[in-house]
């Protein structure tokens, strides 16, 4: 297959990159500087320019650019770009390939399971629906943006991600250091669902959605069973071998991290059930072999 990939750059991008390249599969970044490399493409997702000549012959699409949730405390200028950098980047790939003479067969695109926000003990599939708050409407506008493509046709699939495991970047790649150095503990209360996914787990997930006709609409990527927060923290310490004796207080949190704060200590227990319902296996359905595979790769 040949395969536009966004966000090539990031945690997942590169991890599939290096799957699909293992497989003997093309692929093109789609970058936002001038290609200096073979297999490059330029866009720019705010101004809505996609090189149509990097889309044309590819049998799918996998868009996962987008600013850093947790890169930067959320001012509103962050968050307007955390939510354009979805949003618009997104309606431009979806209008860019709909105009194609011959449209891609697939075209998968990245959300989060951030769409439901703060759920609680309560747990949620692809059959509800949205939260409130900042981040469930980024999801709703994001998964919105895919529309022209949808309508042209293309199978079109929103792969609604949760945190993903890896020690080599993203959200849980900070926290390995600090677990290792014995400073490890839980977020407020612990008691929070955290629905992960192992990083293996994530590109195959994406290399199934991709592959698989059929499918589309939502799709949750997270493994079978969500833990709380003290639980996961329990894990780490005992995978690392580790006391994880720390608690930071939610006061403290919200003191450094401003309103993202609301996120780290909310509640999400997202189950794949649609993925499930599909075929997908797992390899890493636990949070110890999660973890494992993580600082073992």
């Amino acid at each position: 297959m040949r395969i536009a990939i966004t966000g090539a750059s990031g945690l997942i991008g590169k991890a599939l990159v290096r799957s699909l390249h293992a497989d003997g599969h093309d692929t093109v970044r789609f970058v936002r500087r001038d290609p200096v490399r073979e297999g490059e493409a330029r866009w720019d997702p705010r101004s809505g320019y996609v090189d149509p000549d990097g889309l044309r012959g590819c049998d799918a699409v996998v868009h996962l650019a987008g600013a850093g949730i947790g890169d930067h405390r959320w001012t509103e200028a962050y968050k307007r770009e955390i939510r354009d950098s979805r949003v618009l980047g997104t309606g431009a790939l979806a209008r860019a390939v709909a105009a194609l003479d011959e449209p891609p067969g697939v075209f998968v695109c990245g959300s989060a399971v951030g769409y439901y926000g703060d759920t609680g003990e309560r747990a949620v599939d692809e059959s509800d629906p949205a939260g409130s708050g900042f981040l469930p409407s980024v999801c709703v506008e994001w998964e919105a943006a895919a529309a022209p493509a949808r309508e042209a046709g293309i199978r079109t699939v929103s792969a609604r991600t949760g945190l993903v495991v890896a020690a080599g970047g993203g959200a849980w790649g900070r926290m390995f250091p600090v677990f290792r150095a014995g400073l490890g503990g839980r977020l407020g209360s612990g008691r929070q669902y955290w629905s992960f996914i192992s990083l293996h787990d994530e590109v195959a997930a994406l290399r199934f959605l991709t592959e698989t006709p059929g499918l589309d609409g939502p799709f949750n990527l997270t493994a079978p069973q969500p833990l709380t927060n003290r639980e996961v923290t329990a894990a780490m310490g005992r995978v690392l071998h580790r006391p994880v004796p720390f608690a930071v207080p939610a006061p403290a949190l919200h003191l450094v991290l401003g309103e993202l704060s609301q996120d780290v200590l909310g509640s999400q227990r997202a189950r794949p059930a649609r993925l499930l319902e599909s075929g997908f296996t797992f390899t890493y359905p636990g949070i110890e072999e999660s973890i494992r595979a993580a600082i073992n790769k």
